[in-house]
Parts: C-alpha cells; structure tokens; sequence
C-alpha cells in the first residue's frame, strides 16, 4: 500500500485492526465475485448446468457480503469518526462493494443464460463469439483486484485504458451478431442470447474500471470519476 496513506499508523491499534479487517473482507468478497465470473463463462461456454446454478446461486452470498461490509463501515464511521485517508478509504470501500454486487449481478445473468440454453436444447458453439471478451473481463477484473490489494495507482491507469478494447471488442460482436440476424432470421434468438452475456460482460468491464478509479481517489485524494484518461493522469501530476 502507498506510503502516503498512513492507513497503519494511528494511535489506536484497534482501529488499525478494523481498517485492515474490513479491507481484507473487501478482497474476499472480490474473489468470490471474480470466482462467479469465472463459472459463468464456463457455464454458458460449456453448457454446465451445474456450473450455470452454482453462479445463480452465489449471487445470494455475494449480496450478503455487501451488506455485512456495508454495515461495518457504517459503525467505523459512527464510532471512530475517521478523517482523511481513513475516510476517503472508507468512502472508497463503500464505493467498491456496490460496483462488485453489480459485477455479480452481471455474472448471474449468464448463469441465467447457460440454463435457458440448457432448456432449449441448443448449442454452446453459438456463444464462441464471447470466449476472447470474456477471458479479456476476467484478466480485467484479476488484475484490478490485484491493484486493489497493492493500492497501485500505476496498474490502475493501465486499467482504466484497457477498457476501451473491452468497448470496442463488444461493439465488433454486436455488428457481427446484426448481419447474422440480417442473413438468417432464424438465428435472432440465438443472436439476442449472445447480445444479452456480450452487454453482461461488457458493464463487468465498467464496474471493474470503477474500482480502479476509486483506488486512485483512496491513494491520490482525486475524484476522477467521469474524467478522461488524459486528465486523470494531469490531475495526478498536479
């Protein structure tokens, strides 16, 4: 973690140990929901109804992580008050457990996905086109994770920017699934399911950037939110 965070430095010990409880549990929620990730696409990619359940079923777990760290931090900040780094932390970790709820919101629906196509009877080779996009997501949301873990500004940018070649990817399917609908009405079901996980794994992308821009307001003290990437990095440098 940055130096300039001070996060190990106050006069209560106790208050150390919270901090640092609270954001070990934010790690551990993310690995679940990086795990849910993972078997979604499995699921959908495989035809694994067993697997497309299991990341149905997590989602329960995942939102109650986010209520129970929630609440945490809602005591830290009645009882201890915090102020500066450890408030912007704590502002951060609030922040960070809702974009991860909605990443697991987002894996449930291709949960959902893979046991309609169970339900169906069709074939996994249709969702090919989401392999490549959803192995790049899943190093996305890893490395985030990662960066998050570190509090690496660094590793954060490089984040942030790798997600344009998420967008673009997910446009390129999108054209892609409209001529096949264009060419063989018959394949607009099947197109619309694969739009459905594209759209998915794309606003994984989204919500995966957003903790990167939080680890920058945690270390930095700069709100970039809504901010190009180009300005990010002046506001950093000024």
């Amino acid at each position: 973690m940055e130096n300039d965070l001070h996060l190990s430095q106050h006069i209560s010990k106790r208050f150390n140990q919270e901090l640092e409880e609270v954001r070990n549990q934010v790690l551990k929620m993310g690995g679940l929901v990086e795990q849910q990730v993972s078997d979604g696409l499995v699921a959908l990619l495989e035809a694994d109804q067993v697997m497309a359940q299991k990341v149905v079923d997590t989602d329960t777990q995942v939102n109650a992580m986010e209520v129970e760290i929630d609440e945490v931090c809602t005591e830290i900040l009645a009882r201890r008050q915090p102020a500066a780094s450890d408030l912007r932390l704590m502002v951060s970790i609030i922040k960070t457990i809702t974009d991860l709820e909605r990443i697991g919101d987002e894996a449930e629906k291709l949960g959902k996905n893979a046991l309609k196509l169970l339900s169906e009877d069709s074939s996994a080779r249709q969702f090919v086109e989401l392999r490549h996009l959803g192995d790049s997501v899943k190093k996305m949301l890893n490395r985030a994770l990662n960066a998050y873990a570190r509090m690496d500004v660094d590793e954060a940018l490089d984040i942030i920017q790798s997600d344009r070649n998420i967008n673009q990817e997910f446009d390129n399917i999108s054209r892609l699934l409209v001529l096949k609908m264009m060419e063989d009405p018959r394949e607009i079901k099947n197109a619309l399911r694969i739009s459905w996980s594209a759209r998915a794994l794309e606003r994984i992308g989204d919500h995966t950037k957003n903790i990167c821009e939080y680890i920058v307001y945690l270390v930095k003290g700069k709100d970039v939110r809504h901010t190009s990437l180009d300005d990010i990095k002046k506001q950093i440098q000024s």
